[in-house]
C-alpha cells in the first residue's frame, strides 16, 4: 500500500505538491520549486516600499534610538560533536558527499524507530550547568510538526513544554573598543532536538537539491531572554556562547560549517513603554559581524517606520540578511506555536536524570571563559590582555602552562599577544601547530630577564623555535648567543665605533643628540647583537659626552 502510494507520488507529484515537483538528475533526488530568490522578490513587491536615505543609514544606532529602545533576543542552534546522530547510528562528517550518511531512522521511513544517543544528554547537561540553569530531572521529547522539503519525516523531534534546562544566564565582557563593561544576559531555556537536512540551491534558481546527511544530527537550542539592546551586545553574546561550547568540548562552534547558527528576534518600542513591539526574526546570519550589522539595520528600519507613523507595517515575520545589499528582506510570515501542533513523541521514553549523574558531570566541567577572565584579571592583566588570552581555549591553556613553568605573567602575555600571535597569523597556524612549547617560552623569558640574552636575540630564538623546534638553551649554546655583560669588552666596542665615525661624533657633540641611536646600532652590529643594551647605552653616553 505504502509503495503504491509512493509510486503514485513519483508518477504524479502534483498530488502532494501542486506548486513544486520532485525530479531526478544524474541519479540524485532533488526537489524542484520556485527559488527562494523569486519568492522573496514576490513577497517584497507586496510590501509597501520603504526608503531609508543614505543620511539615515549613516546615523549611529545610538542616535537613532534617542527616543526608542530595541529589544533583542537570540535563538542559537549548537550542533553537538557526537560520533553519531541523535537517534540512529549514522555518522555525520561535514563535507561528505550528499545523502551518503542516511538510514531509515533519520529519513523517517515507516517502521523505523529512534534510539536516543546518550551523549546528547551529557552534552545538554554540561551546557545547562555552565549556563547556570536549573535542570529538569524529568523531561521528554516532543514532535514539532511542519512541512519543509529538507525535513524527511514531516516533523522534528524536539522538546516543547519541559526543556532539559531553563532559567540560566551568561556573563559577557564587552571588548574595550566598544566601551567595555560587563553584561549578564538571561537564558530562557536549553533543549535538545534533531537537525533537518539542507537545501542546495542552483545558480539558475530553477530547482533545489536536498541533502539529508544533516537530518537527525543532534542540536541544542539555546534561547536567550530579550535582554540585549544593541547589535554589539547580541554579537558578543553569540561569541561568548561559541567560546563556552568550545571550552566544554560539546561542539566545534564553527559558524561557516553551520555548527553554530543564530536566529535573532528584534522589536522596537518608544522609551518608557513597557510592552514589547512587534517581533521580527532574522535568519541566515553566518558571522558575528553579520549579527551586529543585521540588527543595526533592522533597528533603523523599524524606528523609521515608527517615526513615519507606519507601525502597522512592522509585522511578525521572518526576514533574511542580504550580505551584498547590507539589508534585511522578507522571507516568510512567521508561524505561531499552534501551527507546529506539538505533541509528546510516542517512540521515545522520557529522560530521567539522577542527582549522582548530574554531580559527576558538574565535577568534570572545565574552567569556563568567564571564570578564566576573572582569574586573569586578578593576576593584574588588563582587560585587553584578558579578552585576548581567554578568547581561545588553546591559547589560554598555553598561557597557563607558561605561567606554571615560572614565567612572569605580564611578559608571558606580551610575548603570546605580540610576536607569537603575529607569527601564527602570518603562517596561518594555530598555537597547537607551532613547535614552541610553553616550557621553552618560559625558558626564553627567564633567559632575557636574567641577562643571559638580549631581547633582540630572544626574538630571533623565538621565531626559530616556533618554526623548527629545538630548545632555547641549546640554541644559545650552539650559536654562542650569550649576552656580553663585561664592561671592558663593551668599552672596546664603543671606542672602535666612535673612532670609525668622527663626522657623526662631531655632529652629535654639535647638538644632534639623536645620533646616539646610530652609535648604539653600530655597537650592536659589532657585537652581533650580543651587547647588553642597558650597559651599552650607559658606557656610550659617557664616551659621547666626554670632553676631549
Amino acid at each position: 500500500m505504502a509503495l503504491t502510494f509512493l509510486r503514485g507520488i513519483q508518477l504524479n507529484p502534483s498530488m502532494l505538491y501542486p506548486s513544486s515537483y520532485f525530479a531526478r538528475k544524474h541519479g540524485v533526488l532533488f526537489c524542484c520549486m520556485r527559488s527562494a530568490q523569486t519568492q522573496t522578490a514576490t513577497q517584497e513587491k507586496e510590501q509597501p516600499k520603504l526608503k531609508i536615505s543614505t543620511q539615515n543609514q549613516s546615523k549611529t544606532v545610538d542616535k537613532i534610538l534617542k527616543d526608542y529602545e530595541a529589544v533583542i533576543g537570540i535563538e542559537t542552534h549548537v550542533q553537538l560533536s557526537t560520533l553519531t546522530k541523535a537517534f540512529c547510528s549514522c555518522p555525520y562528517n561535514y563535507g561528505s558527499p550528499p545523502n551518503t550518511s542516511v538510514c531509515p531512522v533519520c529519513m523517517g521511513l515507516p517502521g523505523a524507530l529512534p534510539v536516543l544517543n546518550s551523549k546528547v544528554i551529557e552534552c545538554a547537561v554540561r551546557v545547562g550547568l555552565a549556563l547556570n540553569c536549573k535542570l529538569s530531572l524529568s523531561s521528554k521529547f516532543d514532535r514539532k510538526q511542519y512541512f519543509y522539503p529538507d525535513l524527511p519525516k514531516g516533523y522534528q523531534i524536539s522538546q516543547f513544554d519541559i526543556p532539559i534546562a531553563s532559567g540560566g544566564y551568561l556573563d559577557v565582557d564587552l571588548p574595550v573598543e566598544f566601551g567595555g563593561g560587563h553584561r549578564k544576559f538571561g537564558v530562557t531555556r536549553v533543549h535538545m532536538e534533531e537537525d533537518a537536512g539542507k537545501l542546495l540551491h542552483t545558480d539558475g534558481g530553477s530547482y533545489s537539491q536536498v541533502d539529508l546527511n544533516r537530518a537527525g544530527v543532534p542540536l541544542l537550542e539555546i534561547v536567550s531572554e530579550p535582554d540585549m539592546r544593541t547589535g554589539i551586545e547580541a554579537a558578543e553574546y553569540a561569541a561568548e556562547l561559541q567560546r563556552l561550547v568550545r571550552y566544554l568540548g560539546v561542539s566545534n562552534g564553527n559558524m561557516q560549517e553551520g555548527s553554530l547558527r543564530c536566529d535573532v528576534n528584534i522589536s522596537v518600542r518608544p522609551i518608557g513603554q513597557l510592552e514589547f513591539g512587534t517581533k521580527v526574526e532574522i535568519k541566515n546570519l553566518n558571522s558575528f559581524s553579520s549579527v551586529s550589522r543585521a540588527i543595526d539595520y533592522e533597528i533603523s528600519r523599524q524606528v523609521l517606520l515608527h517615526s513615519q507613523g507606519q507601525v502597522d507595517q512592522i509585522v511578525q515575520e521572518t526576514r533574511l540578511w542580504e550580505e551584498g545589499a547590507q539589508k534585511t528582506v522578507t522571507m516568510r510570515k512567521k508561524e505561531g506555536l499552534a501551527d507546529y501542533r506539538y505533541f509528546p513523541e510516542p517512540d521515545l521514553p522520557g529522560v530521567t536524570l539522577t542527582e549522582e549523574y548530574v554531580d559527576n558531570i558538574r565535577k568534570s566541567l572545565p574552567e569556563v571563559p568567564e571564570a578564566k577572565r576573572r582569574r586573569y584579571e586578578n593576576m593584574g592583566l588588563s582587560m585587553q590582555d584578558v579578552l585576548f588570552l581567554a578568547n581561545d581555549m588553546n591559547i589560554a591553556e598555553f598561557f597557563d602552562a607558561t605561567i606554571a613553568a615560572g614565567a612572569d605573567v605580564k611578559l608571558a602575555a606580551n610575548w603570546i599577544m605580540g610576536d607569537i600571535a603575529a607569527y601564527m597569523k602570518n603562517e596561518k597556524v594555530t598555537i597547537n601547530e607551532i613547535k614552541l612549547t610553553p616550557q621553552e617560552l618560559g625558558e626564553l623569558i627567564a633567559s632575557i630577564k636574567d641577562g643571559t640574552i638580549s631581547g633582540k636575540i630572544g626574538k630571533e630564538i623565538l621565531f626559530e623555535v616556533m618554526a623548527k623546534g629545538g630548545t632555547v638553551k641549546g640554541l644559545i649554546k650552539e650559536k654562542d648567543l650569550v649576552q656580553i655583560v663585561d664592561t671592558a669588552e663593551i668599552e672596546k666596542l664603543v671606542d672602535k665605533v666612535i673612532a670609525d665615525n668622527p663626522m657623526q661624533l662631531e655632529q652629535y657633540r654639535g647638538g644632534k643628540t639623536k645620533l646616539q641611536g646610530f652609535f648604539a646600532g653600530q655597537v650592536m652590529k659589532e657585537s652581533k647583537g650580543k651587547a647588553n643594551p642597558k650597559l651599552l647605552n650607559k658606557i656610550l653616553l659617557e664616551k659621547l659626552n666626554a670632553t676631549s
